[in-house]
């Protein structure tokens, strides 16, 4: 069943322009469910709705899927939506636990609960044995737990926030964590709190690219100087094999092309090997830098322009021109001896060369599906 929609600012989700819906970030919910967890450590009741305020002057309200309050302690979680995003989290339970510190303590000290990863490489936002919650979450935290303070005439610095221990966790988070990024980034034992505005927008694919970013960070802090960013698996153990790479080496860039360039334009390693399917990668060669299908397609006739410019007869051609796929135009080539793999890797490269620093050496791998190399082509 579809998920059902709101009109307004509210927790479950809110629709964006008579389309899709936003949805709230781990960090969002997490920011609720430690708001309500605090008012009830103060006075006992917990606010059910919770609301909370977000950046950009946002004021969503969350229900509550839990509550306990105990002792010096109290516990609040609520459910991510995640809107009309495809997010692996969607429907996780997001939970606070906060405990006051002790009375000399300043500010708000984070801990990671079950479900919640925990930092053991260098190169993310957030220093190696912390929590993996992000900078952004925890300043919007802190900041909304002091609000909850000042409505009962207790004052503390919006930038410390209270002297509090407060506790993420995310049952089941550890599963979760194996279909994310976090595995390969080292960070280990659950998912991340993550997000700066605390709204998921629909197909943004904003996660996507910032965890291409955060990748390429915790390789290069590993000291790895050459590094391979591929469309999907296939591509990515082709590229680890060929050349010896360690998996933290191996960037999965997905259809983010010009990101990836982008970024490790930046960073500078020493070398880059881009590997991708032969499908993905003829629309590289003809320049496309987004290759997702709803923005790319495979053109034939670019394709059939290469095959004749490597020797195919007139008949190739034009069955190069009225092929149904991408895997039938490599398959023809492929029978007539007709070398299209490289004639893509080589236009593939001219094309990602544009994006990157001149000194950085660059080589490209064509795969077919099988993992096979198909066709290759290096920086002089």
């Amino acid at each position: 069943m579809p998920r059902r929609s709101s009109t307004s600012d509210a927790g479950s989700g809110e629709r964006r322009r008579g389309k899709l819906r936003y949805g709230w970030t781990t960090g969002a919910c997490a920011q609720a469910a430690a708001a309500a967890a605090f008012e009830a450590l103060i006075s006992g009741r917990f606010p059910d709705p919770v609301t909370i305020e977000l950046p950009r002057g946002r004021r969503p309200a969350f229900p509550l899927a839990a509550r306990e309050l105990g002792d010096g302690w109290a516990r609040a979680c609520v459910r991510k939506d995640a809107g009309d995003d495809p997010d692996v989290t969607h429907g996780a339970l997001i939970c606070a636990t906060v405990r006051w510190r002790d009375q000399a303590a300043t500010g708000t000290f984070f801990r990671a609960g079950p479900g919640v990863g925990t930092v053991t490489l260098p190169g993310l936002p957030v220093p190696v044995g912390e929590p993996a919650i992000n900078p952004a979450p925890r300043r919007m935290i802190r900041a909304e737990l002091a609000r909850v303070g000042a409505r009962h005439g207790l004052v503390y610095d919006p930038e410390l926030g209270p002297p509090l221990v407060v506790e993420l966790s995310v049952p089941g988070g550890e599963e979760l964590a194996k279909r994310t990024w976090n595995p390969r980034l080292g960070i280990v034992g659950g998912i991340s709190i993550l997000g700066t505005t605390g709204v998921v927008v629909p197909y943004s694919c904003s996660a996507w690219i910032a965890s291409i970013r955060q990748a390429v960070d915790v390789a290069m802090r590993q000291g790895l100087d050459h590094l391979a960013a591929a469309t999907g698996d296939v591509s990515a153990r082709a590229a680890q094999k060929r050349h010896h790479l360690p998996q933290l080496a191996v960037v999965d860039m997905g259809d983010f092309v010009q990101a990836t360039l982008r970024h490790i334009a930046r960073r500078k390693p020493r070398h880059l090997t881009l590997a991708g399917g032969f499908g993905k990668f003829s629309k590289l060669a003809a320049g496309a830098l987004d290759l997702h299908s709803s923005r790319s397609q495979v053109d034939r006739s670019f394709l059939a322009s290469l095959a004749r410019e490597r020797g195919a007869d007139a008949r190739l051609v034009r069955s190069i021109e009225q092929a149904n796929s991408a895997l039938e135009v490599l398959e023809r080539c492929r029978a007539s001896g007709v070398a299209i793999g490289t004639a893509v890797a080589e236009r593939a490269l001219e094309v990602a060369r544009r994006e990157l620093d001149a000194e950085l050496s660059l080589d490209v791998l064509v795969v077919d599906r099988a993992g096979r190399i198909v066709g290759e082509a290096a920086t002089p």
